[in-house]
């Protein structure tokens, strides 16, 4: 199914202040600790993928007015629905009202420490060479709407900078987000000026950081 995506907000503007909340808690209400446990335990069935699941959270049609745990149940609610795994009835009752549907895995609640600390390892073996090296100078893709799930930020398109680490071969996320698969590709860390992403009005002594698979990249 396909839907509206806000995968990439970096570099839009008139989005309204930044507010700070000083000695922010946590969580703000009970609700969210359960929003955040949810997922988790939903996450751990392996009825989807974690780049499924950003770009549900990325598909809510309200996004841009809700909350961040508000963000986190719709883009579970979708993933579930999705997936036969809740119903209509289920989601206007808030609980469960038809029989519940068998997943692969359940994580018990003594588990989580370390499922947590064990993570979920993205680097997968090379099946050819790098293309680029640390100090080659390349220039970023050009997707001004993008399409789906997305980790190139839109204020480091198409600009140019230089690799400073390469991390080996990983999933791309932007794939892994649909039904394309991991479809690994070699994973780089390249530096651009601030100067080159925010124009003469940057702070000249500084630069920016950004992690970015080889599809991203071509020779400056």
């Amino acid at each position: 199914m396909s839907y509206v995506t806000h995968a990439d907000l970096g570099g839009r503007k008139d989005l309204g202040p930044i507010h700070i909340e000083t000695d922010e808690p946590l969580f703000h209400g009970r609700w969210e600790a359960r929003a955040l446990a949810l997922t988790l335990a939903m996450g751990a069935t392996g009825s989807w993928t974690i780049d499924q699941s950003r770009a549900a959270r990325e598909q809510q049609p309200g996004y841009l007015g809700m909350s961040y745990y508000e963000i986190w149940i719709g883009g579970l609610e979708r993933l579930m629905a999705d997936r036969g795994l809740v119903s209509e009835a289920d989601l206007s009752a808030g609980h469960a009202v038809d029989p519940a549907k068998p997943v692969a895995r359940v994580l018990a609640a003594e588990a989580v420490p370390a499922v947590l600390a064990r993570g979920g390892p993205t680097e997968r073996p090379a099946t050819s060479p790098a293309r680029f090296a640390v100090g080659d100078r390349v220039t970023t893709a050009t997707m001004p709407v993008p399409k789906g799930h997305t980790r190139l930020p839109r204020y480091a398109q198409g600009k140019t900078g230089t690799i400073t680490h390469c991390h080996g071969v990983h999933v791309f996320a932007d794939a892994n987000a649909t039904t394309a698969g991991e479809a690994p590709e070699w994973l780089y860390t390249v530096r651009f000026e601030g100067t080159e992403l925010f124009g003469d009005e940057a702070d000249p002594t500084t630069s920016v950081s950004v992690d970015a698979w080889d599809s991203y990249l071509s020779p400056a």
